[in-house]
């Protein structure tokens, strides 16, 4: 047991103290989970997941599901270093890891109730059957990461110099006045549908479409960004606060039943849907600019890549890409040969072009890290405005959520106001 808090637990039973446990929950329960302590260096935590076992139906095994970590390990084929272990003599599960203070990740467990092979196992049948059936930390007093197709939603663990996410949710609500306890104003979130494909349009508070023209986010895998993840919350804070203006938001949906991979693998036809079908109505139907320099495609993972070539392939109309943890290893996940990173070649050999990017990739993707620093270098070898960021966590929307908001920082803080109305 690597963590102090764990030995003196194990000694206390040892030793016949009846009040070990119960004080052991209390204090978990008091202070949060996972319990968080000093590492043998300052930069670093010992960071212990616990759960408390069911009397009733006890666990075989426990799987503490770190999100990205987890997954690294899990496509090596073990799953071993992720399994926790009971201290002798009480209900405790627990795995401590020795984390970087500046990690953040969504996390579950799963409770196994069979043989430990089964619980091993790593092929795509078995991993999809486990994130089914993954539960949060109930003790974990951060609020949790929601999730889709019926999913159990995540918890989050927020290391002490993790980056802020000051925009990602909204103070208590006033239900009778519509506004937050410090007096934000909210937004509208509309369905709508544009060419067959459905959306939902954010509109900030105040808005009205003859005060316009409105900088405008087209934000990829727009059903994880509207119905699940509540993006009006973040959006609303950061015009609150005046970090962007009063922005016009198109959540474009990229998921099922949709194929996913043929609109977001640098598809033309999809881009082009995006600049001449979709921004066109948004500026019609709600003000919307028609100025590439104040209009941001985002996405992530495939969205990321397609992000960045929107701005490639329609410079017009997208000025500028957010990328967040980009598959810029497209179409092929291999490195040296003709095949892979694509769209890297492309802007190595392209006259440049009048876009800005803002890229973030995590510490953690062992698959997207390399290409996404290539194609850094390879933006600002050809004179592009770009904003880099590595954070210490994975491919995960605890992470990204964050990161979108500081993105839209970067590339709309400086965009103007919509006219006539007040402008933030």
């Amino acid at each position: 047991m690597r963590s102090p808090m764990l030995r003196r637990l194990a000694e206390a039973v040892r030793e016949g103290d009846a009040r070990a446990v119960p004080a052991f929950w209390s204090y978990a329960a008091t202070t949060g989970t996972p319990l968080v302590e000093p590492a043998d260096d300052p930069a670093y935590r010992l960071v212990t997941f616990v759960l408390r076992d069911d009397p009733e139906r006890p666990a075989t095994d426990v799987l503490a599901l770190l999100h990205t970590v987890t997954d690294k390990d899990r496509h090596a084929g073990d799953l071993t270093p992720h399994l926790m272990a009971k201290v002798p003599g009480t209900d405790v599960w627990a795995i401590t890891h020795r984390l970087r203070a500046d990690h953040r990740a969504s996390y579950q467990f799963h409770v196994a109730r069979g043989p430990r092979a089964e619980t091993l196992r790593t092929d795509r049948a078995a991993w999809l059957a486990v994130l089914d059936g993954a539960v949060p930390d109930p003790l974990n007093t951060e609020p949790p990461l929601p999730a889709r197709d019926g999913r159990h939603p995540a918890s989050v663990m927020s290391l002490p110099e993790a980056p802020a996410q000051p925009w990602v949710h909204r103070p208590a609500v006033d239900t009778a006045s519509g506004t937050d306890v410090r007096g934000e104003a909210s937004g509208e979130v509309r369905d709508a549908e544009v060419g067959g494909r459905p959306l939902q349009v954010y509109l900030p508070p105040g808005h009205r479409p003859e005060h316009g023209p409105y900088p405008v986010a087209v934000l990829l895998d727009g059903e994880m960004w509207g119905q699940v993840l509540d993006v009006g919350t973040t959006l609303d804070r950061l015009v609150a606060e005046r970090r962007i203006p009063p922005t016009v938001a198109l959540l474009v949906h990229t998921m099922a039943p949709h194929d996913r991979m043929a609109d977001l693998s640098c598809s033309e036809p999809f881009v082009d849907f995006l600049a001449d079908e979709l921004l066109p109505w948004a500026g019609r139907t709600h003000g919307a600019t028609p100025q590439a320099r104040h209009t941001v495609v985002a996405g992530q993972s495939a969205g990321g890549l397609t992000a960045a070539f929107a701005a490639l392939h329609r410079p017009d109309r997208f000025g500028n890409a957010l990328s967040q943890s980009g598959s810029f290893w497209w179409p092929d996940g291999t490195e040296f040969d003709a095949g892979s990173e694509w769209l890297t070649r492309r802007f190595a050999v392209t006259e440049r072009l009048p876009v800005r990017f803002h890229l973030e990739v995590g510490l953690q993707e062992w698959m997207l890290l390399p290409h996404n620093r290539h194609l850094r270098n390879v933006l600002e070898a050809r004179g592009y405005e770009v904003s880099y960021r590595e954070f210490n966590g994975g491919h995960d929307y605890a992470c990204w959520r964050g990161g979108l908001a500081d993105g839209l920082v970067t590339l709309l803080g400086g965009a103007p106001g919509p006219g006539p109305g007040p402008a933030a």
